[in-house]
């Protein structure tokens, strides 16, 4: 389903050259859900942004549906949903209904498939009692429940969630787990970083470690828990980011 085939990332910053990513190669299957662990700066957004088009590598490949980011942009875009961070997308003069409107007309769908996808959305989420108010208005949870409703709207068979649940309070965070596991039941491809590594056991089929720009671990949890003798995930990713990269792929 997506492939990324040594992929380096350079930034030019004035006379210096910034690596952000760094000969990164893995694979990921329809259906599979991955974590993508990293400290900032490792190279995880960097990551997500050449997989969803919005970066050209500098070296190397990576192949979305069996479709090139570089040479086939518009094929993967209609096939993918993005959120990023505090990135929310959205339009602080319209409302949350008509943001999602509007994010659904450039997909494609009519106004019958908008009108029903939104009250599915408003229901999953709670969103019904500010559906028809302006963004502007919105606290940092509301607006992140918005966001990640405009980033599914349109259905799509890859989701790639940075750090999806931040400002989401226990009740909207337990909503986002729930709909990951939906999604996965319905065989979408999903990639979400995340700090919380309660969050990552729970979701996860697999993990992808990434440090300073190099992916240290890619593999299931079952055989990570195996290879380092412990199910604390957290002590697992800081024994990982002590030890460097060592992950052979």
């Amino acid at each position: 389903m997506i492939e990324i085939r040594e992929v380096t990332k350079k930034f030019q910053d004035k006379k210096i050259y910034v690596t952000a990513l760094k000969h990164v190669s893995f694979k990921i299957n329809k259906g599979e859900v991955v974590g993508l662990l990293g400290e900032n700066g490792a190279g995880k957004t960097t990551l997500l942004r050449t997989i969803a088009t919005l970066l050209t590598p500098t070296d190397g490949k990576v192949t979305v549906a069996d479709y090139d980011t570089v040479k086939n942009p518009d094929h993967i875009k209609k096939k993918i949903g993005v959120l990023f961070g505090g990135e929310t997308g959205l339009y602080d003069r319209l409302t949350a209904r008509e943001n999602l409107e509007f994010f659904a007309t450039l997909y494609g769908l009519s106004k019958h498939e908008t009108k029903v996808r939104i009250d599915e959305l408003a229901k999953m989420f709670g969103m019904r009692d500010y559906l028809d108010r302006k963004v502007g208005g919105f606290s940092k949870g509301m607006r992140q429940k918005v966001a990640i409703a405009r980033t599914i709207i349109h259905n799509p068979d890859i989701i790639l969630f940075d750090e999806p649940t931040t400002g989401l309070d226990i009740t909207s965070s337990n909503v986002f787990r729930q709909l990951v596991h939906q999604l996965k039941r319905e065989g979408k491809t999903i990639i979400f970083s995340s700090h919380i590594m309660e969050e990552v056991t729970m979701l996860c089929d697999t993990v992808a470690m990434m440090h300073k720009g190099e992916l240290v671990h890619h593999g299931s949890l079952e055989s990570l828990y195996e290879e380092e003798g412990s199910k604390d995930l957290n002590y697992i990713f800081m024994s990982k980011l002590v030890r460097g990269n060592e992950y052979v792929s």
